[in-house]
Formats: structure tokens, sequence, C-alpha cells
């Protein structure tokens, strides 16, 4: 029975640090899952909830549904994700609140890892696979200064950017939380609206995470599959160019509305609609400050990273 509950309780801290990978931007909870062993069981589970297991669920033979998707596992799991996101997300808007210039300089150096990781993991560089970099560089540099993403409650957009960012537990080296950034949606979901419970916007959001795992997540491993190296430089590309938006010196735009009001969310706080970028001027306490913590999120992709690559090539 000691051992059950310890095991048990495991499972929840496994699912506890993927929660909190899934909330801080450049960190890749399928790292994560990789990094505490839990990957495999993970991803067989996700994967078996399919055309058989549905019609176990509708047909009453629980017990069967339950083992063939390993239930009781992915209960602790996501209970684990449930508990962290929440929690961490008190944490996130404190820092947004009073540190905005140190917690997106830590995101910053937190994806400029990202960038030489996911890039390493190209096998060989042709012309194609060069052309997809430059394409993906090029999408987000038009995001980030042309068309940058807004802010968007609209149900089957945020359906969308929870399906996407979920992808994260997926496949290792990708970050749900930098997806929802690029998509302008990350303080409107991962923060506001898990703090202050706003059912119109975590609903259809579970809803694409809950489609994004069992729909999307397939074809995602098909693409890795297929065009491996293909989709790996599109995404070196893509996070590459979006660092623009994560530059730490920026003062918010606020969203007006036809009158040239500014538009205001449910709980008073104003609606961003996009940043207007600068350069520190000198070096001040303040801006070493932020490159000091900059290097820090750097380094912790780093380690993380090490970490994840003794997991894999540890001999069996």
């Amino acid at each position: 029975m000691h051992k059950f509950i310890i095991s048990n309780a495991v499972v929840a801290a496994k699912g506890f640090a993927v929660g909190a990978a899934n909330v801080i931007p450049g960190v890749s909870g399928g790292t994560i899952a990789l990094v505490t062993g839990i990957f495999e069981k993970l991803i067989h589970s996700i994967r078996s909830i399919d055309r058989e297991a549905l019609r176990l669920l509708f047909t009453g033979h629980f017990a069967d549904f339950s083992k063939r998707i390993n239930f009781f596992f992915l209960t602790l799991f996501f209970s684990g994700v449930i508990i962290s996101i929440f929690t961490l997300a008190r944490v996130l808007e404190y820092m947004f609140q009073n540190y905005p210039v140190l917690i997106w300089a830590y995101f910053f150096g937190l994806i400029m890892a990202s960038v030489l990781y996911v890039g390493k993991s190209v096998k060989k560089w042709s012309p194609l696979v060069l052309f997809f970099l430059f394409a993906g560089t090029c999408t987000a540099l038009y995001i980030s200064f042309v068309s940058p993403a807004t802010e968007n409650e609209n149900f089957l957009y945020l359906m969308l950017s929870g399906a996407v960012a979920v992808c994260s537990m997926i496949l290792p080296g990708l970050s749900g939380s930098f997806i929802l950034i690029i998509m302008g949606n990350y303080q409107l979901v991962a923060i506001e609206a898990i703090n202050h419970l706003r059912g119109d916007i975590l609903l259809p959001v579970f809803l694409g995470i809950v489609s994004g795992l069992i729909l999307f997540s397939r074809i995602l491993s098909w693409l890795f599959k297929s065009y491996r190296d293909q989709t790996l430089s599109l995404l070196t590309g893509f996070i590459a160019g979006s660092l623009a938006i994560l530059w730490p010196w920026k003062d918010p735009v606020y969203h007006t509305n036809a009158a040239g009001n500014i538009v205001l969310r449910p709980d008073g706080s104003p609606v961003v609609s996009g940043y207007e970028h600068y350069i520190p001027g000198g070096f001040t306490p303040e801006v070493l400050t932020a490159l000091i913590v900059m290097i820090a999120g750097f380094l912790s992709i780093l380690i993380i990273e090490f970490i994840a690559e003794r997991k894999i090539n540890k001999p069996a």
C-alpha cells in the first residue's frame, strides 16, 4: 500500500513538472516528460484513445475502456498538470505585473537556446530544408512586425490555440506556451483565464486540447515521420524569427474601440494589441539584471536538454 501511494504520487509529480513546462515559453512539456521517464507511456496512453476505446466507453464497458487507455495513469498525470498550471499562473501574473522586463528576458533566453536545440535535431541540411528554415523565419518576422497576432476570444480560435499548444506534450522541443505567444493568446489563456476561472475562455481551450491530443498529435507525428528534417527546419526558423515578439524592452499598445477608448477585459485590465520595441539606453543596473536573467533562461534549456540527451543515450 505504501509503495502504491508513493508510485501514484510520483506520477502526479511528473504531471506537475510537465504542467509547469507548458506554462513557461521555451520549455517543452514533451522534453520534461522525456526527462522524467514518462514520455513513452504517456504517448501510448493518449494514442490508445481511438475508435475502439470510444466504442467501449459508449457501450458501457468502463473497465475495458479504463484498461485500454490506462485511465488511472492519465487521471493522475493530468491532475498534476492542472494543479501545476493553476499554481504557476498566479506566480507569472505577479511577475508580469511587477517585473515585466525580467520575465520577458527570461523567456527570451529560453527561446534562444530552443533555437539551437531544435535546429540541431535536423539530420541533413539540403536546399529544400534550408528553404523551409528561411520560410519559417520570414513568416515569424512577418507576424512579429507586419501583422502581430493580438488577443482573440473567438471560440474557434481559442479551440485552435488549445489544440496547437497541447502538442508540446507530444513533441519534445516544441513549447506550447510559446505557440500561445505567437498566436497572441498567452496572457489571456495561460494567466488571466486560469487565475480568474473564465469559463468562456477555458471551455473552448479545453475542447481544443482534447481534440488536439486525439487528432492533431497524429498529424504532427506523421509529419515528423515523413518529413522530419523539413518540419524541424520550419520550426527552427519560426522560433528564431519570433524572438522579436519576446524582446524584453517594449511598451504595450492597448486595443481601442471606434470611439478611441481602451478596451477592457472583464476584470478591468486593458487588452494589449501589440508592443512598441525599443533598445535600452546604457548598461544600467536594471539592464544588467535583465541580461543576467536572460542568460539564466538560456542555461535552463541547456541543462534540461543535457539531462534529456543523457536519458536517451543511457544504456538499457
